[in-house]
């Protein structure tokens, strides 16, 4: 009798444990961390920029501590089974719990506070507001 394996998404690659790596604040003062697990694509990371941009106006220096290298494959509307693998639809970071995600320098706690609540209304995951 087979043994009853559940359901796995094999090519997809699983994001397990927490991150070990862009833990720490390396440049700025404030910094957003991740507390989930999950892929933010490109534009979900470039919205999040322009809100914290547009937040502090002109004051301040910001980091992105996060680039989309991974390529996310998709086949168009309607192509039949086979035909190989589709092309590359958009680029994505698999994000861990602990990875530093944004940071801020130059700008007093609260202001720093107030831009990161907004960028995080902007990504898929819970964060969390830390300082050095």
């Amino acid at each position: 009798m087979p043994k009853k394996v559940k359901h796995r998404k094999w090519h997809k690659g699983r994001s397990k444990g927490i991150e070990t790596r862009g833990t720490e604040l390396i440049f700025g003062s404030f910094g957003l961390k991740a507390l989930e697990t999950k892929w933010i694509t490109s534009r979900q990371i470039e919205a999040a920029r322009r809100a914290i941009i547009r937040y502090l106006k002109k004051g301040g220096k910001l980091w992105i501590r996060i680039f989309p290298d991974k390529p996310i494959t998709k086949k168009g509307v309607e192509v039949p089974m086979g035909g190989g693998k589709g092309s590359v639809s958009h680029y994505v970071f698999p994000v861990k719990p602990g990875r530093i995600i944004f940071e801020l320098e130059g700008i007093k706690e609260e202001i720093a506070k107030e831009a990161f609540r907004i960028a995080n209304d902007k990504l898929p995951i819970k964060t969390k507001f830390i300082k050095r």
